[in-house]
């Protein structure tokens, strides 16, 4: 039955995605592509007035339900925290959020958008990209 609401709830992101769009003049942003399944996830950073939270966050991109339904749900997590906090952001949280079990191709797609924002804020910031990273090689993130 959990099962049921978490994929109803996947399901509403990926039909309204949260914070969906692209960003203009982005304090920060990256692209990322999963080529074992086409996912593709652009991510926009809009930093606050301290220049460490973030204030705005969007994303584009198209792909599976997992991809876009997590990415959106990452939109929502993210707002409010600095990039500090979100470099030490561990994958779990996101996964606890998608909130059902994944194959390790799919645990690929919902993980492409945070590993994307990961990439942007160590651009922007030079946040430490995490060791755990090293598992998802055939992510391309640009």
């Amino acid at each position: 039955m959990a099962e049921d609401l978490y994929r109803e709830v996947i399901l509403d992101h990926y039909k309204n995605p949260r914070g969906h769009g692209v960003m203009e003049d982005a304090d920060a942003q990256a692209e990322g592509v999963n080529p074992l399944c086409g996912d593709e996830v652009s991510i926009y950073v809009q930093f606050a007035d301290d220049g460490e939270t973030l204030e705005e966050v969007k994303f584009s991109g198209r792909g599976c339900a997992i991809s876009q339904a997590s990415t959106s749900m990452l939109m929502e997590m993210v707002v409010g925290k600095t990039a500090s906090e979100i470099a030490g952001l561990p994958k779990e949280a996101l996964l606890e959020e998608v909130g059902i079990p994944l194959t390790p191709v799919r645990l690929k797609c919902a993980l492409l958008g945070l590993g994307v924002l990961k990439v942007a804020l160590h651009r922007a910031k030079g946040t430490p990209l995490p060791d755990e990273w090293a598992g998802l090689d055939e992510l391309e993130l640009t």
